[in-house]
């Protein structure tokens, strides 16, 4: 344990007219350090998670942060890209510069705005996050690329549409009471499971309802050492912090075993010394519904092929054995790429700390992030823990 979260700010996810990226960026730092009580002075370092890719002209956006205050002014700043994951990259950067002693307080920012561009030009954008010399013309776009995904896993597991309906439906209705959703809507069972001008299909067995959202929105958290956290108001420790990259060509793996996760899972729980039935919750990236289905078997939750059980028993709700994505996940929240990794760790600080509201898992004392760039490609798992 060499860090924890020692404050966070958190915007509204959805489609936000008239913000942009700088004005994101400057509010979330801003609130980010009044939460934790510090001042733009105290902050040795900052990491800013922004995927971009085209979404916006603004390709540079690392000195942005000091459009709000002079006193970030010569203090290093660093844009850092990862794909869906480029939040937690961020995050991670800020832990490793702790750890070499190279900075006591970092502030971490993930932001996106997706949503100054039309449809087509997002999906040109997001294929860039699979291996193009294979997918680059999958129709689609990236929702074909997780179509054939999830065709391969019902060609050996049989048809999973009930499953997928399930999940849509828990994260539609654990976002309905998450102020902070892009769609707080209980779409309820039925809808997300029937086809209809609402629902169409979208690539292969995804309908639109197992399809995450284009969105807009910032998250930031203040990371600190140990030894500063202890004498702060609140600190959230991480027990464990994980990355392993697997290949990018998804012809050169099982694509539906999701195995890059299960390795990020197994070497974070092996640091913390936890199994996975000591998690209180978990956060996991719900791109598309059949990605939290196969998350549930790599994380270990069922075993391959059976993850279905999980959800259809129940063990995935809010009440149930592992709550997974009580904040209605990037299907009902929103999927802001690079503000993404940054928002599931304050979420899931603020349910060990008891102040997640409506969407407080009770008791919660241990949670568990899982979030992936690509298609499981680059794949980060931490387990928070209040420190005190």
């Amino acid at each position: 344990m060499t860090a924890c979260i020692v404050g966070w700010a958190h915007t509204k996810f959805g489609r936000l007219e008239g913000e942009t990226l700088e004005s994101l960026i400057v509010r979330v730092a801003a609130d980010a350090l009044a939460d934790a009580g510090l001042s733009p002075a105290d902050i040795d370092a900052i990491y800013i998670g922004n995927m971009n890719a085209g979404f916006v002209r603004q390709e540079f956006p690392s000195s942005l942060v000091m459009q709000g205050s002079d006193l970030f002014r010569f203090k290093p700043s660093t844009r850092v890209e990862n794909a869906c994951a480029t939040g937690s990259a961020a995050i991670h950067q800020g832990l490793n510069a702790i750890a070499a002693r190279k900075a006591r307080r970092v502030l971490a920012i993930g932001v996106e705005k997706m949503t100054e561009i039309a449809g087509a030009a997002v999906g040109d954008i997001l294929i860039r996050a699979s291996y193009l010399p294979e997918d680059g013309e999958v129709e689609g776009g990236f929702a074909g690329v997780f179509g054939r995904i999830t065709q391969a896993y019902f060609q050996k597991h049989g048809d999973q549409s009930d499953a997928l309906a399930r999940i849509a439906a828990k994260n539609h209705r654990n976002g309905a009471v998450n102020p902070l959703a892009q769609m707080q809507k209980d779409l309820g069972y039925d809808f997300c499971r029937t086809i209809s001008d609402k629902n169409p299909l979208v690539a292969g067995p995804l309908k639109r309802t197992d399809c995450s959202l284009v969105s807009d929105g910032a998250a930031a958290v203040v990371l600190a050492d140990i030894d500063t956290a202890l004498a702060m108001s609140k600190a959230v420790v991480f027990r464990a912090a994980e990355q392993v990259n697997d290949f990018l060509p998804m012809s050169k793996r099982d694509i539906t075993l999701f195995e890059g996760c299960e390795v990020a899972w197994k070497k974070a729980l092996a640091s913390s010394g936890l199994t996975l039935a000591d998690l209180d919750l978990v956060e996991t990236h719900d791109c598309f519904t059949s990605a939290e289905l196969l998350e549930y078997e790599a994380m270990g939750l069922t075993a391959r092929g059976d993850g279905a059980r999980a959800i259809h028993e129940g063990w995935t709700e809010k009440d149930g054995r592992l709550p997974i994505n009580p904040s209605g996940g990037l299907k009902s929240k929103g999927h802001p790429i690079g503000a993404t990794g940054v928002s599931m760790h304050v979420l899931a600080a603020q349910q060990v700390t008891g102040t997640a509201g409506g969407i407080q898992v009770k008791d919660a004392k241990l949670a568990g992030i899982f979030n992936m760039g690509g298609a499981c490609v680059a794949n980060y798992v931490s387990i928070l823990e209040p420190l005190r």
